[in-house]
């Protein structure tokens, strides 16, 4: 079991039966996967591209608009199309990751000083609009001291905020463990195996909550793994060889 494949399931867990849920690419796409062939069957994924999903891809995906992802999709509309889903409400849960978070959940996706001089990122895509306008939201991101700051150089997609109408960061899910999101700061829901409480303060850059006698994150079943490696055969998302 590799870090991302535990980042995976608990992404997975994240998705109930039911839900229209933003899935984007990368761990996310394995999740929705997984939560379709498991406990969430009635799971409806959508993308930017306009894609609209009740069934996972059945090859691998390496961009949202890989032919896989276009068999056997329930549409194929615009971007327009499925933006307009999360401003009429219609949308439960997306998925966003960042390259830099702060206490109250906002992301960095734009630009940051913090290696002493100016680096570009990819900016938003989407991220902001699920950001503000889906149920609520799920972040997944690597786990890294310099990743984790009391504040950001830029807000690309907004946490928690005074006035806030819909949704918000629910959850955050790392390399090292799945956090709450609260208007008060991250709290550690469950640190994974092998991990203890002083590593995951330590790779972060400001204090968060620890309740008394955290839990690991329940591991995958070899029948959860089953679903991951059939989506991602040769380990190119989850690092597995």
């Amino acid at each position: 079991m590799t870090a991302r494949q535990l980042m995976v399931v608990a992404a997975a867990r994240e998705i109930r039966d039911g839900e229209v849920v933003f899935v984007g690419m990368r761990l996310p796409l394995l999740g929705f996967a997984l939560a379709k062939a498991t406990h969430a069957p009635n799971a409806i994924g959508l993308f930017e591209n306009g894609v609209i999903r009740d069934r996972p891809p059945d090859g691998f995906i390496y961009t949202m608009g890989d032919p896989p992802n276009i068999v056997n999709a329930v549409a194929c509309l615009g971007l327009l199309d499925v933006m307009s889903l999360l401003q009429q409400g219609r949308v439960d849960a997306g998925f966003i990751g960042g390259a830099e978070i702060d206490p109250r959940g906002d992301l960095n996706t734009t630009r940051t000083s913090a290696s002493g001089k100016l680096v570009r990122l990819p900016g938003s895509g989407g991220a902001a609009d699920i950001a503000v306008l889906a149920g609520r939201t799920i972040l997944i991101m690597e786990h890294e001291p310099r990743r984790f700051r009391p504040t950001l150089d830029y807000v690309t997609s907004p946490g928690h905020f005074a006035g806030r109408r819909r949704g918000g960061p629910a959850t955050l899910i790392t390399t090292l463990g799945v956090f709450d999101v609260t208007p008060d700061g991250l709290r550690v829901r469950t640190r994974h195996p092998g991990i203890s409480v002083d590593a995951i303060r330590a790779a972060t850059g400001f204090p968060i909550a620890v309740p008394t006698n955290v839990s690991e994150t329940v591991p995958p079943t070899e029948a959860e793994l089953g679903h991951i490696r059939r989506a991602d055969p040769n380990g190119f998302w989850t690092g597995e060889n």
